[in-house]
């Protein structure tokens, strides 16, 4: 046992030895006076507060009933600085009590104290038992939280937990970047000869790693309990980092969580003596037999009883099997109302869920997918990890929390979500489209299923425009919008009564008045466009000087300001789906005037055809024409890319903000 191991811990030192330098030791010193008069963080002074100590040490325990099993102890202490970093006083730990045949993961706090500074001195508020909770968070998952006592601007907090698990497969996520600076972080892991870990290092800060191996033992009672002692060798690793900045919320993205710098270890092998080895780094395969065998997930899909008798009846007038599954997935929307509750699995189970009308994310599209294949459509589930859940890096049952339904058809593959009411086939609700999904089979089959659309979603919006001398306007206007264009549309505004919309669209329009709006699908027909007309009247968005009126090509739907003015960008630009926007707008000249100036046509592109900006305006007699688009292609971006992006709309504002001038004729 031990030689295997001398070459494995030797090759793994030689890996790393590239990263290697001597490991801070900096141990947890006194809380002083100066500590609590610091206003700032010296390395972000518009922090609102700071992780001035982060350290974390996963060890194995062995006893003579589970064998070994995992600690997992954190302690932190942060400052904080501002109103705003009060909320850091509330910290909440997740912890798993859905395994089967291992018993609940359990999380205890300690050593919570609250420092201030109080007439010069410094005084403790200790955490008492009213200040820790612990809820159940659904099924699989119970959260421990604590709030500390005594915390204001100004105060440093400090607490200790320890998360015990016998779930040795995967270390729970050590994360050395968080919204705020972190002073320092180190994580130590003891990994006994016996256990083989991949670690992972995600994230753009880069993280000091030193690795050794070290003598260890465990002292436990056995049966008769007598002490008995088990030596092995380990490895001691540390993962640590020092002045780390705050990773900030920026627009246009999917995850912080995904770039925040962390390190994850799965479970690649044991090696037990006399034992034979143990594989336990699973293929897509394996996770997708694992998740068919629980009885609240395979056995549930291939349910069918409940429903037989309102199948027959719905689909008894289609003809082909399109018909079929988009028939099948109106009725289950219709019919069935998300509770709100996430997940994979089912709660109540599908058949008290049909009765009842209402469900969970499973529940609902369980039965959509049980329809299908009653039906003669091959239909399967596919995982999805919501966008806020991050993205999967191992294979893993785990790693998912949403499930959507998929209908092979001729040669085509159609995706469906029945928890929305505004959905339709292919067009699933934003928060699912994270990369790849996995559609998953009863024969162990998967296949990885790209979720971010193909297809451009589109914005149609046509003007006619007259005005008059005096400079005021009316026309008539039409929109249209396609796919997830129309679906934002919907989301938003489907269940919003029309005086409410339309005083929204007054306000954010100074001056407009609208007058016989109409719209079309917008609660019906959703696989169709959704389209807006109306008239409208205004004098507020034309300027007059002395014998001239200059006019916003565009009008309305002018960009004034670029919505990438960062000075600098940190992490990748997610936009969700393909976009082409285009504006048509026609002016009636009004008598009297003429043409003065144009802004000259132009088209603006960045590399690779990412974006792309077309202009162009035509005075024709008493008529000008306007005819302007913007195509996005790309979803996810680099953050290299961000400068290029900014330059390009900074020409865009400039060219959208060039006026039409007419003048008076003499």
């Amino acid at each position: 046992m031990s030689n295997n191991f001398h070459i494995v811990a030797l090759g793994i030192l030689f890996f790393c030895s590239p990263f290697f330098s001597n490991a801070q030791r900096l141990e947890l010193d006194k809380v002083t006076i100066a500590d609590l008069q610091e206003s700032k963080c010296p390395t972000d002074t518009a922090a609102v507060a700071a992780i001035l100590y982060k350290k974390a040490r996963t060890y194995f325990v062995y006893t003579d009933k589970n064998g070994f099993s995992l600690n997992h102890e954190y302690t932190y202490r942060i400052k904080i600085y501002k109103k705003e970093g009060l909320t850091w006083a509330n910290f909440q730990v997740p912890y798993y009590v859905g395994y089967e045949n291992l018993d609940n993961e359990t999380v205890r706090f300690s050593d919570g104290i609250t420092y201030n500074l109080e007439n010069g001195a410094i005084e403790k508020t200790k955490l008492k038992g009213e200040g820790t909770f612990k809820n159940k968070v659904n099924e699989y998952w119970n959260e421990a939280s604590i709030s500390m006592p005594n915390v204001r601007v100004g105060s440093i907090i400090e607490f200790h937990y320890i998360l015990k698990s016998q779930y040795a497969v995967k270390f729970p996520v050590f994360t050395f970047q968080s919204e705020i600076p972190t002073k320092y972080a180190i994580y130590t892991t003891e990994i006994p000869e016996y256990y083989f870990y991949k670690p992972v290092l995600k994230g753009f800060i880069k993280v000091n790693m030193d690795s050794k191996v070290v003598n260890g033992f465990q002292n436990f009672a056995n049966e008769y309990n007598q002490t008995v002692n088990l030596s092995y060798q380990q490895v001691n690793t540390q993962f640590y980092q020092d002045n780390i900045p705050g990773i900030h919320k920026e627009d246009f993205l999917d995850n912080i969580d995904n770039y925040k710098s962390a390190v994850v270890h799965e479970l690649e092998k044991t090696k037990f003596p006399d034992v034979p080895e143990k594989m336990y780094s699973k293929s897509w395969q394996d996770v997708a037999i694992a998740i068919y065998k629980d009885k609240y997930f395979g056995n549930e899909i291939n349910l069918k009883g409940y429903f037989e008798q309102d199948l027959k009846e719905i689909i008894k007038k289609d003809t082909s099997e399109v018909q079929k599954a988009n028939t099948i997935f109106k009725f289950v929307q219709s019919k069935m109302n998300w509770n709100q509750v996430l997940g994979y699995t089912v709660d109540k189970g599908v058949k008290k869920a049909y009765l009842e009308g209402s469900g969970n994310i499973a529940e609902i599209n369980f039965i959509v997918i049980a329809m299908l294949n009653y039906a003669g459509i091959n239909a399967n589930p596919v995982l999805v990890s919501t966008l806020d859940h991050g993205i999967p890096i191992f294979p893993n049952r785990t790693v998912f929390n949403y499930v959507v339904a998929a209908a092979d058809i001729d040669g085509k593959r159609m995706l469906f979500d029945a928890s929305s009411k505004y959905t339709s086939a292919n067009i699933l609700p934003l928060n699912t489209l994270n990369w790849n999904g996995r559609l998953v089979r009863s024969d162990g089959t998967s296949d990885e299923i790209e979720l971010i659309p193909k297809m451009t979603s589109k914005t149609n919006i046509n003007l006619l425009v007259t005005v008059d001398e005096n400079g005021k306007i009316s026309g008539k206007f039409r929109k249209q919008m396609t796919d997830y264009e129309a679906f934002k549309f919907r989301e938003k505004w489907g269940s919003v009564a029309t005086d409410a919309y339309l005083e929204k669209l007054e306000e954010n329009w100074p001056g407009i008045q609208i007058e016989n709006y109409v719209v079309e699908n917008k609660q019906t027909d959703l696989a169709k466009p959704l389209v807006e007309t109306f008239g409208f009247a205004t004098d507020s968005q034309v300027e007059r000087i002395g014998d001239k009126l200059y006019i916003d090509p565009l009008l309305f739907f002018t960009l004034y300001k670029n919505p990438f003015d960062q000075e600098r960008r940190e992490l990748p630009l997610y936009f969700g789906y393909p976009k082409f926007s285009k504006y048509n707008v026609t002016y009636e000249i009004p008598k009297g005037y003429e043409v003065e100036s144009i802004p000259k046509s132009i088209t603006i592109t960045t590399s690779e055809n990412m974006e792309t900006f077309t202009y162009k305006i035509v005075a024709l007699d008493s008529k000008i024409q306007v005819a302007a688009s913007l195509e996005n292609n790309g979803t996810l971006l680099a953050a290299s890319f961000y400068n290029e992006l900014k330059e390009f709309f900074q020409k865009v504002v400039a060219k959208e903000n060039e006026k039409i001038i007419l003048k008076k004729i003499p």
